[in-house]
């Protein structure tokens, strides 16, 4: 049943997440080093959560749909996937687009993000946003694997 690309896209999303926080930080007291370094994170971070993406499609496409979907809602869980995979699906649609929208800005307007605070607030607000839904996104495949999982236990049985 666990196969390597879900820890793949899992570990890519969440690094990803991870450069966003990072980024956020670097941002809440911008120099000219700081935001170097958050631009070359953000770029990384946008590569990692595109990866996920990918990952994550090509399993769901492949192996998750065909053959874990049919066991999960045969179970004593089918909420797993009916609640949170499909509200999964959705809201991942906007990491990689959030993500780069947030390396964009930083990429753009590297010193006006030193000097305006309303810029480096909402683009601080988009890695909160993107870090949060990361983080979400991590919690609900748990909770799928864990209707997975139940559902295979009551096969056993």
């Amino acid at each position: 049943m666990v196969h390597l690309f879900i820890g793949t896209h899992a570990a890519l999303g969440e690094l990803g997440a991870i450069g966003f926080l990072w980024v956020l930080i670097e941002l809440l007291n911008p120099t000219d080093k700081r935001i170097a370094r958050a631009r070359i994170i953000a770029a990384i971070s946008v590569v990692l959560i595109f990866l996920s993406w990918f990952t994550g499609g090509y399993y769901y496409v492949n192996l998750y749909g065909p053959i874990v979907k049919p066991i999960i809602n045969e179970g004593p869980r089918p909420w797993a996937h009916a609640i949170f995979m499909e509200t999964k699906e959705h809201v991942f649609l906007f990491l990689p687009f959030l993500s780069l929208l947030t390396f964009s800005v930083i990429n753009k307007y590297r010193q006006d993000l030193i000097k305006n605070s309303k810029l480096r607030k909402s683009t601080i607000a988009l890695c909160l946003i993107i870090f949060l839904l990361a983080l979400a996104m991590g919690i609900m495949g748990y909770l799928i694997s864990a209707g997975a999982r139940a559902a295979l236990e009551v096969k056993a049985i």
